[in-house]
């Protein structure tokens, strides 16, 4: 079997969530994991920041004691100068406070700007749009949220985290808070012995970084996202629109429309959907065929059984009204043949409609074909043949096989032998051949009668298509002889045909050509 014919395993084609899920969905939940995995990007800057941070946490801590061995070595005169200078070198706003906690100095006094927070309230639009994205990414990938930067009075330097764990002289510390505009504000304290150094900065940079790479990022996320949307749509109608198409023809088709419906073939389409519109279209037109063909072969059993029953009922109508023993005797005999017939017609009807089913489950076997022919010459031969017709059998030598149904090539051969027989003439002759040629089987069968002409060589094998001869009495075929060795062969992978005799004389020749198969 055709690994493609094989059925697929329901296991493996079964779904377990996503079963009642269509496909478009589905194309674009596949596209918003890609989307989700491409917004993995802003836990990335949130990381990003936090690495920026804490490297600026450590410098100010660094800085904050360098500033305050600096004071040390410096004598009181010259603090106020030096704190200047590293408030511009450094951008930060420096302090000083006294053990108890009084403020001693700050560069903003001084003069120096530094370290102003901006005040959100009188910035645009655009910066409000920004802390809303802020604080939306925020909390989406759970960022800690640092303490409001509140200004404490100038006698409460205490009060400040760090400034009171600098009272140890061992320790600088360092601490972020939230500025109102939500820029980090990042603090530092430092012991110099007689008091302490306290360094505020604004770190607005590391925001104004942040935010332009999240901007960058959203750009490319909606880009992407708008991508995603369109490509989905795109999925969507070059194959979950031919789907339903192809889906919506089926149903009609179920619904008994086969001849009102169109499959749509998507002949331009070489994909699988293509493959799929194309099988579905050729099964749509063999049910078609299929409709079409039991349609009339009811029609043909009708009109061949309304036949011989009217002949029977005429019959045993002029049974009651006939009282002469002959007359009687004459419509007995009709009605004994039509029963007859009508036997013979019934059980070849019920092959005729059986036999499709019965060789899609027959187990074929390897049949020597040259030595079943031989059999049922003999058998015939043994019967007697009437009107002197002779059989002659001209078959190659050794073993001819088939893989096959003994049973169902034999009636092959019979229905031939016997039309050869009844249409050949007095002491008439018919040539029964049997050979391999190429990698087929052929057998051919010639009789001397009066052939079959070129326009009827295809309708001989249609059902109830009898021609008979005219010595024959009515009614001892029922026309499904041919049609039934057709569909016999054809269910073995051959071919029958009706040719002219090979020496161009007159009479019919029949050749079933059937596959070899291999010899024991």
């Amino acid at each position: 079997m055709d690994p493609l014919d094989a059925p697929d395993s329901e296991r493996d084609l079964n779904l377990v969530w996503s079963a009642k899920v269509s496909l478009t969905p589905r194309i674009l939940a596949v596209n918003i994991v890609a989307l989700l995995l491409l917004a993995g990007g802003f836990f990335y800057l949130d990381s990003f920041r936090s690495r920026i941070l804490d490297s600026r946490i450590a410098q100010a801590s660094r800085e904050a004691r360098l500033i305050a061995d600096a004071i040390r070595a410096t004598p009181a005169a010259r603090h106020d100068a030096l704190l200047m200078e590293y408030a511009r070198d450094t951008g930060a706003r420096l302090r000083l406070y006294a053990p108890d906690g009084r403020l001693t100095a700050d560069t903003r006094a001084m003069g120096s700007r530094n370290a102003v927070l901006r005040d959100p309230d009188k910035e645009g639009w655009q910066q409000d749009s920004a802390r809303f994205l802020d604080g939306a990414i925020d909390t989406v990938v759970g960022a800690v949220r640092p303490p409001l930067y509140r200004e404490r009075l100038g006698d409460r330097g205490l009060q400040w985290p760090d400034v009171r764990a600098a009272l140890d002289p061992t320790i600088a510390r360092a601490s972020v808070w939230r500025a109102p505009d939500r820029t980090p504000v990042i603090t530092a304290a430092a012991s110099y012995g007689d008091g302490i150094v306290f360094t505020t900065a604004n770190a607005i940079d590391i925001t104004n970084t942040v935010r332009i790479e999240r901007f960058r990022l959203t750009v490319v996320l909606a880009i992407v996202a708008l991508l995603s949307v369109l490509l989905s749509l795109f999925l969507a109608r070059t194959i979950v629109k031919p789907l339903r198409r192809l889906a919506r023809a089926a149903v009609r088709v179920r619904l008994g429309r086969a001849r009102e419906v169109v499959v749509p073939r998507l002949p331009d389409r070489r994909d699988e959907i293509g493959l799929l519109a194309r099988a579905l279209s050729d099964m749509s037109g063999a049910l078609r065929d299929r409709i079409d063909a039991t349609e009339a072969f009811a029609a043909d059993v009708t009109h061949e059984l309304k036949n011989p029953l009217a002949s029977v009922r005429s019959a045993v109508e002029g049974l009651s009204r006939v009282t002469d023993p002959a007359l009687r005797a004459q419509l007995l005999g009709i009605v004994r043949d039509d029963v007859l017939r009508l036997d013979r017609l019934i059980t070849d009807i019920s092959e005729a409609s059986r036999l499709d089913a019965q060789l899609s489950r027959a187990k074929f076997e390897p049949v020597d074909v040259a030595a079943m022919i031989d059999g049922l010459l003999e058998q015939r031969r043994a019967r007697g043949i009437d009107r002197g017709v002779a059989i002659d059998f001209d078959r190659e030598p050794g073993a001819l096989v088939s893989e096959g149904e003994g049973t169902r090539l034999e009636r092959v051969f019979e229905n031939l032998i016997d039309n050869a027989l009844s249409f050949s003439p007095d002491n008439a002759r018919v040539a029964i051949a049997a050979g391999r040629s190429d990698d087929m089987l052929v057998v051919s069968v010639e009789d001397e009668g009066p052939g079959v002409p070129d326009d009827e060589r295809e309708s001989v094998f249609r059902r109830f298509h009898s021609v008979r001869p005219e010595s024959e009495a009515f009614g001892r075929h029922s026309g499904l002889g041919l049609a039934i060795a057709r569909t016999i062969v054809e269910g073995h992978g051959g071919q029958i045909m009706v040719e002219s005799r090979e020496d161009m004389s007159r009479g019919a020749r029949f050749v079933v050509h059937l596959p070899l198969g291999a010899r024991d």
